[in-house]
């Protein structure tokens, strides 16, 4: 288990990758991605859509482009990421686009939500940023708890152990003055070369954990695939009845 002191220096790095380097992220992912546009199709007009760790808001602007008319609502701790959200929503005219700056590993972040019940919620390239199955336990238990009745939880998990062109990317954790027994294990470090030198925390999360993750829960996995040549395994969950 992650030591607290531990989990908080993982949590800052990534904290100031984001603060950093939003531009250079923001700009290294499209909406027109193919597995995007497919986990977003269970989404039909007049859904109530809350996305976590949504970063620049790309799928509300995936959701505009696919013609969806939705009431949506964006969380993200990077604030650089939240400004460029609300800069590049301002074009949307079907998706009705609501931004909040909020740190999801904090205990009472859903206070900061302007409803408490969706009807779709997203987790993409979430969880692999949260240190520790307890924190993360905790943070898809309150994704659960803002389920409306028959609501659905989509989330996608990075796996860049299988892209030997990301493996080349992966730091000893000498270069943030940790050890390797200090993290779990699944636990990397990964360095960032576009605009400049960065470091992230990721987390391998692969089937069986997102499955055991789930089940933790209270929630049932209705679909799970593997997409964009393996390096993002996708999932449906919803309550469990």
């Amino acid at each position: 288990m992650v030591e607290p002191q531990v989990r908080c220096k993982l949590l800052d790095l990534n904290r100031s990758f984001y603060r950093h380097f939003a531009r250079q992220f923001a700009d290294s992912r499209s909406t027109a991605q193919a597995s995007l546009c497919e986990a977003l199709s269970a989404i039909a007009d007049g859904m109530t859509v809350l996305d976590v760790g949504c970063g620049d808001g790309r799928v509300a602007r995936a959701l505009e482009q696919m013609g969806h008319r939705v009431q949506y609502v964006g969380l993200d701790a990077s604030e650089p990421l939240i400004a460029l959200a609300r800069t590049r929503a301002e074009t949307l005219t079907h998706v009705t686009a609501h931004f909040v700056c909020v740190d999801v590993t904090e205990l009472d972040w859903p206070s900061a939500l302007p409803r408490r019940a969706f009807d779709v919620i997203l987790a993409l390239a979430l969880l692999h940023h949260i240190p520790g199955r307890d924190l993360r336990q905790r943070t898809m238990q309150q994704m659960a708890s803002l389920l409306a009745p028959s609501g659905t939880l989509i989330i996608s998990t990075w796996q860049f152990v299988s892209s030997e062109r990301l493996r080349r990317n992966i730091v000893p954790w000498a270069a943030v003055g940790l050890d390797e027994r200090q993290v779990d294990p699944g636990d990397y470090l990964l360095s960032w070369k576009r605009g400049g030198y960065g470091l992230r925390y990721c987390c391998l999360i692969g089937e069986k954990d997102l499955r055991d993750l789930c089940q933790s829960v209270g929630l049932s996995i209705s679909s799970l695939f593997l997409a964009d040549k393996g390096l993002n395994l996708y999932a449906t969950a919803r309550v469990c009845r």
